[in-house]
């Protein structure tokens, strides 16, 4: 039986940016995740699919048969390379594949690659039932016969944030969330973030946006887009109740000095209108963006801060063409792009 932590054994989690050789997705298919929205997702699902599998392999879980069938359907639609779609039969109970996903960590010196599978409860045991993408990661460690790490603790892919040198993003609102792990302290989270995650460093910011379900995930605030530079939502509008602990994350990142002493070169990014639907405040942010192989696919949102986000990101990533995909149905399910996926690095 393994006794060293992947951190004992030169494995750490790369950040978003570097070279990808996959990414993972699960196929929307739960109506209770979109009520009334879920077909019309798929376009712009779709499309995001499209531009993705033009820089690297695409690997879909799927229930079976039919599932893969009706998930070709809308790709071909959308003009996507299926030669760069992978299937897997998978089944999961919903498409959040960046909290039910495996986390890939690499070992470059040794040219090796595992997954560690963290504990899924749906965000706090918010939306049973959760048993099939809590198995997710096995699966897929089954799949492409990777060794396979068990921390035993609760733990979503949306919840940290890294720059790859052994800095990892989180905040307290929701790995000290009582329903995630109750019986461990911040010390000892911080522990297993260094120990099964690779991390050397970690920093916390406050709470989350408005809207979002899972009490509060960094990838709606605050991202890397180098080694050393985050963006980080802000809210200009007083009177909304984003300004308050938007401004707080703000000064807390002032403070706050990265793995190699260093300050973190902070980049502000705009918060689009608020998008309600149904009477519900939805958490529409441009953080939420995927860094691919060859776009950053952001969320927006038919508002005007919308291109102004877009033109602040293409500075962030020179080598990165930015894309802005409609976000409008997608948030309904209370996340977008960055949520539904999951990076597999290149080694």
């Amino acid at each position: 039986m393994q006794t060293k932590t992947p951190k004992e054994l030169g494995f750490y989690f790369p950040a978003e940016f570097v070279k990808h050789d996959a990414t993972w997705l699960s196929w929307p298919h739960k109506e209770a995740s979109w009520p009334g929205k879920l077909e019309s997702i798929f376009p712009v699902y779709a499309e995001f699919v499209k531009r993705v599998a033009e820089g690297e392999i695409v690997c879909i879980n799927v229930a079976d048969e039919t599932m893969k069938q009706k998930a070709t359907a809308h790709l071909l639609r959308a003009g996507t390379n299926l030669t760069n779609v992978a299937f897997l039969f998978h089944p999961t109970n919903d498409a959040w594949c960046r909290d039910h996903g495996p986390a890939f960590l690499i070992n470059p010196k040794e040219k090796k690659k595992m997954v560690v599978k963290w504990n899924y409860n749906a965000w706090g045991g918010k939306y049973p039932p959760f048993d099939l993408d809590n198995e997710i990661p096995i699966s897929i460690a089954q799949h492409l016969k990777l060794p396979l790490a068990k921390p035993g603790i609760v733990m979503e892919g949306g919840s940290v944030e890294f720059n790859g040198k052994g800095t990892v993003l989180t905040t307290t609102s929701c790995l000290l969330n009582k329903n995630r792990n109750p019986q461990l302290s911040q010390q000892q989270i911080e522990k297993y973030l260094m120990d099964f995650y690779g991390a050397t460093h970690v920093l916390w910011l406050g709470d989350g946006i408005v809207g979002d379900d899972t009490d509060g995930h960094i990838d709606d605030i605050t991202r890397f887009t180098d080694e050393e530079t985050v963006v980080t939502v802000v809210e200009d509008d007083k009177s909304d109740e984003n300004y308050k602990p938007l401004k707080d994350n703000v000064a807390l990142l002032e403070k706050m000095k990265l793995e190699n002493g260093r300050s973190v070169k902070i980049v502000e990014l705009p918060m689009p209108l608020p998008v309600i639907y149904e009477g519900q405040r939805l958490p529409a942010s441009y953080a939420n963006f995927y860094i691919s192989n060859k776009y950053v696919v952001t969320p927006v949102f038919n508002c005007k801060n919308d291109d102004k986000a877009l033109a602040i990101l293409q500075q962030c990533f020179p080598s990165r063409q930015v894309i802005g995909l409609d976000s409008t149905d997608i948030i309904w399910g209370l996340g977008s792009f960055h949520c539904l996926s999951q990076q597999e690095p290149a080694i």
